[in-house]
């Protein structure tokens, strides 16, 4: 047996718990952010998991106007701790300074991604069961339609399809390969 056959599968459990209680506390900001609907059962799921943690923050932490920043503060050292741990487990050092370019790399990167799957999710359910609203899709509503709204004001309307989903699609694509390589690249350097 070599010395991944024990690491992998700790890589594995800590990169999954990590990502999943980050993921509920980036989607918890963005809902807060787009002014969702807090009474949907996926935002009062959201709540019940990370306000535990929360709570305790914002005593310390107040929000700057609409952004709580400790929900910021929360992910962005979930983050740190979880690429921390994996780096320690794959027998790799980094300095506190590249592990927060690395761990904000990796934030805006589920960050854009979260956008790209709420996008995508309701053009398909936009095509599939048009003019249905349910609580899936009212939460992808509130988290896309400042994305999609400010398209549609660039793009001409082409006799009832909205082609905004595309160009957001575009947007976030492009904004992945401009905003990313940089931040990884600097964290490098730095480490």
């Amino acid at each position: 047996m070599n010395a991944n056959y024990m690491t992998d599968p700790a890589i594995f459990i800590i990169d999954s718990v990590f990502s999943l209680y980050i993921l509920a506390v980036m989607l918890r900001f963005l809902l807060q952010w787009s002014r969702a609907e807090f009474y949907n059962p996926i935002s009062q799921f959201l709540v019940k998991i990370t306000h535990p943690v929360l709570k305790i923050l914002r005593r310390y932490i107040p929000p700057m106007g609409k952004i709580d920043t400790s929900s910021i503060v929360l992910a962005l050292s979930l983050q740190m701790l979880a690429d921390f741990s994996v780096l320690l487990l794959k027998g790799f050092s980094i300095g506190i300074g590249a592990l927060g370019l690395l761990s904000i790399g990796n934030l805006v990167s589920l960050l854009i991604n979260i956008f790209i799957y709420a996008v995508f999710a309701r053009a398909i359910l936009s095509w599939l069961n048009p003019g249905s609203f349910n609580a899936t899709a009212s939460i992808l509503h509130s988290l896309t339609e400042p994305l999609l709204g400010t398209c549609r004001k660039f793009i001409p309307d082409f006799g009832g399809i909205d082609l905004s989903p595309l160009v957001a699609l575009m947007l976030l694509q492009l904004a992945k390969m401009v905003i990313l390589p940089p931040l990884h690249q600097l964290a490098s350097l730095i480490s």
